[in-house]
């Protein structure tokens, strides 16, 4: 197969990003929907979740085995590595972030916001200083399909900072109709925000929103549309080593440049739901699509987060 059957240029700045005769592989597939990968280097391996199925998968670099990582897995979404090699989780009935520890308890993070539950936490990224942001929309409690459908006790849909000494829980952003994927500017002085609001009414966003850090790291401010998608939504998304954003969409993963103009595309054949960088030079991209886990080698490198 050419390279047109895997990529498709926008712009020249995206024909350096790719080797055309890398292909885009499906590494594994029965899935409901696939969602939230997370790389583990030490391990070499990629755990992800089947939401629906209400467990979480690992594949193995090494010998490309795939196994039951966890069922059930409180139909966890977004996960995450944090700085001290722990999975970090969104589960949706469980209703909580929460963090698998170096001998496999399972410790919670965060369960309720002002003495109310949450919606269903969704993704989480972990800045440096070890604070833990992570969104709260309602998919998991929307219907009984992704997890155990509730009626909302906040009535809102925030994101979350979860300070990294006191543990306290704070909304940092409130004004966003289904807060969703997320992530830190390499440097860690922007934060990029999806609000996938779509879902629940064709007035609503279906954008990609980007905040200021504050000089703490506590607070932001902004919010500006940085992306409006182009093929149905964005959900999750990480960036490259430059600070380009490759996201999640209905055809494919769309890369945009920091300056927020879309230069192109990684085709995939299913709707994407969420990417991660890995490989031993974090220049594998790993897709999470609809029913199955994709990878492709990409001429550029993940920013790290760990």
């Amino acid at each position: 197969m050419a390279a047109a059957d895997y990529y498709e240029v926008l712009d020249p700045r995206f024909a350096r990003l790719f080797n055309g005769n890398a292909q885009v592989d499906k590494l594994f597939t029965g899935c409901r929907w696939a969602e939230g990968p997370a790389w583990f280097a030490a391990g070499r391996y990629v755990v992800w979740s089947d939401i629906p199925n209400n467990r979480m998968l690992r594949y193995d670099e090494t010998d490309g085995s795939v196994s039951v990582f966890r069922q059930p897995s409180g139909n966890s979404n977004g996960n995450t590595v944090d700085r001290q090699g722990r999975l970090v989780t969104c589960e949706h009935s469980g209703r909580r972030v929460s963090r698998t520890e170096h001998d496999g308890s399972v410790t919670t993070l965060a369960a309720k916001w002002k003495g109310k539950p949450l919606n269903s936490p969704n993704d989480v990224v972990v800045r440096s200083d070890g604070s833990i942001w992570f969104t709260d929309p309602t998919y998991g409690i929307d219907t009984d399909y992704e997890g155990d459908k509730a009626e909302s006790e906040i009535g809102a849909c925030h994101v979350y900072r979860i300070d990294p000494d006191s543990g306290e829980i704070e909304a940092v952003i409130t004004d966003m109709v289904r807060p969703n994927g997320l992530a830190f500017s390499v440097d860690e002085s922007l934060l990029y925000v999806v609000d996938t609001g779509r879902t629940h009414g064709a007035q609503n966003p279906a954008h990609m929103r980007v905040f200021n850090v504050g000089k703490h790291g506590k607070k932001v401010s902004g919010g500006k549309v940085f992306a409006d998608c182009t093929a149905g939504l964005f959900d999750g998304f990480r960036l490259d080593a430059d600070g380009r954003i490759w996201t999640s969409a209905a055809d494919g993963i769309h890369c945009y440049d920091p300056d927020g103009t879309l230069i192109g595309k990684v085709k995939v054949p299913e709707v994407t739901a969420n990417c991660v960088f890995g490989g031993a030079k974090l220049n594998c991209l790993y897709i999470a699509g609809t029913t199955s886990l994709y990878s492709v080698r990409l001429m550029v490198n993940g920013a790290k987060t760990y």
